[in-house]
């Protein structure tokens, strides 16, 4: 599934049809592939957080910043439009994808392999044969309460997306946190292993979570939503704390 959202520092509308500086740059993706076996797919819930982790963790590989052999696409990526496509594999699909550079993120039931950055036109072929389809998943059970004292991306209650697509935006709604936090906070909640937590809003408290002024993810509407939709709301304690 495609998604792509708003970035910082950027107080343009990201969805209006005029082009930006950030249309005119080379456009890159950020490929996730979620590992999905015909007898043993994972559970929805834990293949959002582990996706949204896996973003966490690109971000943050010593490969991705600085002078790492991934950072320059990195930075290219994030200078352009931000996208991510969820894309599916299982057996020699999977055992392909894991041989390519990328990162492997493990969850309770689910894994998420993140790669660096790719042109739109310019992906692997091991990677473009993938589909994006299929990736509907559920939960053997309703998920417990998030925990209050660690980060929770609050889903719109009011959409009904894939959860590839759900994937995504979750990916979105860490990224937009990560680059609000301090580098003490950053380091903080690597340190800890990145915990978080997906939930869906109660309908009462997601029109408070959208005027709270957390980060909040709204899609470009390439697939299954309009354009502009508020799809996450990123709950992180030190955010939260300043507001």
């Amino acid at each position: 599934m495609t998604s792509d959202s708003s970035v910082p520092g950027d107080s343009a509308d990201p969805f209006r049809n005029e082009p930006t500086p950030r249309d005119e740059a080379p456009q890159f993706v950020l490929p996730l592939v979620v590992r999905i076996e015909r007898d043993a797919p994972p559970a929805r819930t834990d293949a959002l957080e582990t996706a949204a982790r896996a973003v966490l963790t690109i971000l943050s590989d010593d490969r991705a910043v600085g002078d790492g052999e991934w950072a320059q696409v990195m930075r290219d990526w994030q200078d352009a439009r931000i996208r991510k496509v969820v894309r599916r594999a299982r057996g020699a699909e999977w055992r392909r994808a894991e041989a390519l550079p990328g990162i492997t993120v493990t969850g309770k039931s689910a894994e998420v392999r993140v790669f660096p950055p790719v042109p739109l036109d310019g992906w692997p072929k091991d990677l473009a044969r993938l589909q994006v389809s299929g990736t509907d998943l559920d939960d053997p059970e309703p998920p417990a309460d998030a925990d209050p004292t660690a980060p929770v991306l609050w889903l719109n209650p009011d959409l009904d997306m894939s959860a590839g697509k759900t994937m995504a935006q979750t990916g979105h709604g860490a990224q937009l946190a990560w680059w609000e936090l301090s580098d003490e906070e950053r380091t903080a909640w690597r340190q800890a292993g990145f915990p978080l937590s997906v939930r869906t809003a109660d309908p009462a408290r997601w029109a408070e979570l959208t005027s709270s002024g957390l980060p909040l993810v709204k899609d470009a509407g390439f697939t299954e939503i309009a354009p502009g939709s508020a799809t996450v709301v990123t709950e992180h304690p030190a955010l939260r704390r300043r507001g």
